[in-house]
């Protein structure tokens, strides 16, 4: 009982002597947290260097990264294998990775002109939705393709019918539907915010993208997607002598997210470039996202 009592003290009076500001640093969570889109591993994925099975351990391994961002291009006909999908959840769990969400690309048009091709690709996403949810994903990334047809309000009609009916096989199974500003409309960042707006539903989002508004203003395009954000993908292509990324100011981008629309959740590496290997950029970006974390966090 003696030593109880005194191994008690003497635990107290250490706790007692570390700074409170130390203390709580240590239990401090981090501004953001930083999650790897499988597209930045593309070609070593396409070319055969890796399977899509080596995914979850290399972004723990090689990058000490604890989120993964899947890719359906590289395992588009393993949606509905139940066996394959214990498999990669048995690997992620192993390895202490999070499934963040699965990006879904080639399952049609949600805003397509033709209702029956609209409603086909609305029933094409369903498996990856339940794909999702199996993984332990928060969303699926969905495009809010139009096939460019009719006029912007027209485009913007048929998108949030998509999206509306998509989201409703989502919403039971706690699975958000989020779209990326990915080409066409989509890269206005006003049109998208105007479509998920008109939604009306709580989970259908957005995942901004840092370098794919073509030709539109990104920092606005940020600002006016970032308050249906349910992810934050951060592009990066090239690097100065000082770490920074070339095409976007991180900083800027970043004080968008975190600091004005207060975002606390996943921002996801997605590395394009061609100066570096697939694993130095990924590195560099990771690095870059770090450094700035810290300095938004002094």
């Amino acid at each position: 009982m003696q030593h109880t009592r005194r191994s008690f003290l003497h635990t107290s009076l250490a706790a007692a002597l570390v700074p409170a500001a130390l203390r709580a640093q240590d239990t401090k969570a981090p501004l953001f947290k930083i999650s790897l889109a499988q597209w930045s591993l593309h070609k070593a994925l396409f070319g055969g260097k890796m399977k899509n099975t080596d995914f979850p351990v290399m972004t723990k391994k090689d990058f000490g990264i604890e989120g993964v961002e899947w890719v359906n291009q590289f395992w588009k006909d393993k949606a509905t294998d139940k066996a394959y999908l214990a498999e990669l959840k048995k690997i992620c769990d192993g390895e202490g990775v999070t499934s963040v969400l699965i990006m879904c690309d080639g399952e049609g048009n949600l805003g397509d002109a033709d209702d029956a091709a609209r409603g086909k690709a609305v029933e094409n996403h369903r498996k990856w939705v339940e794909a999702a949810k199996f993984l332990g994903c928060h969303s699926i990334r969905v495009n809010a393709a139009t096939g460019d047809k009719g006029t912007r309000e027209e485009q913007a009609k048929r998108a949030t019918d998509g999206l509306v009916k998509l989201s409703a096989i989502g919403e039971p199974l706690g699975i958000g539907i989020i779209v990326e500003n990915h080409g066409g409309l989509s890269s206005d960042g006003a049109w998208l915010a105007g479509v998920i707006k008109a939604t009306g539903t709580k989970n259908c989002g957005t995942l901004p993208d840092f370098g794919n508004f073509h030709g539109y203003d990104r920092y606005k395009g940020t600002d006016e997607l970032m308050p249906y954000a349910k992810g934050v993908s951060a592009k990066s292509h090239d690097f100065d002598d000082k770490g920074d990324e070339t095409r976007s100011d991180y900083r800027k981008l970043l004080d968008i997210c975190i600091k004005k629309h207060g975002w606390r959740g996943w921002v996801g590496i997605e590395y394009e470039g061609g100066k570096l290997s697939e694993p130095e950029g990924i590195k560099a970006t990771k690095a870059l996202l770090e450094k700035i974390r810290a300095e938004m966090s002094a």
